[in-house]
């Protein structure tokens, strides 16, 4: 084995080698992605001002980029209407359904979170505030 296969491991240190879960987690819970598609799941098709009092702290900014990669990454399909004034719709696809089971399992497991919040107090007071934060 080479120095240089030990350091980044065998297949060149490659993310989706060490994680194949990693682009998963790049698509799915990116900033704004997870609350938009939960959104659109659990409300049905909505309009754009729909989905952001439902959002109440995104941007319309942010809302609109998040609504554009969604519908690229085919997460979300958005149905336009040519009436006056025009309406735009947007409803969580088919591959976005499918993730169902993985926001289930992560509502699930939100139980654990006051856990969480218990370990964290722990560290920061083992460590005298020095661990707080990443």
């Amino acid at each position: 084995m080479t120095e240089d296969t030990v350091e980044r491991g065998p297949r060149g240190g490659d993310p989706e080698t060490a994680c194949p879960i990693a682009p998963v987690v790049d698509i799915v819970f990116s900033r704004w992605t997870t609350p938009i598609l939960w959104s659109l799941h659990e409300h049905g098709r909505q309009r754009f001002v729909e989905l952001e009092r439902r959002i109440a702290t995104i941007t319309p900014k942010v809302l609109t980029q998040r609504l554009r990669q969604l519908e690229r990454d085919g997460l979300v399909v958005r149905t336009y209407h040519a009436e006056v004034p025009p309406r735009v719709e947007y409803e969580i696809s088919e591959l976005g359904r499918s993730l169902a089971p993985l926001f289930a399992a992560l509502s699930e497991w939100s139980v654990n979170l006051d856990r969480v919040d218990a370990a964290r107090m722990a560290y920061d007071a083992r460590e005298g505030g020095r661990g707080r934060g990443r």
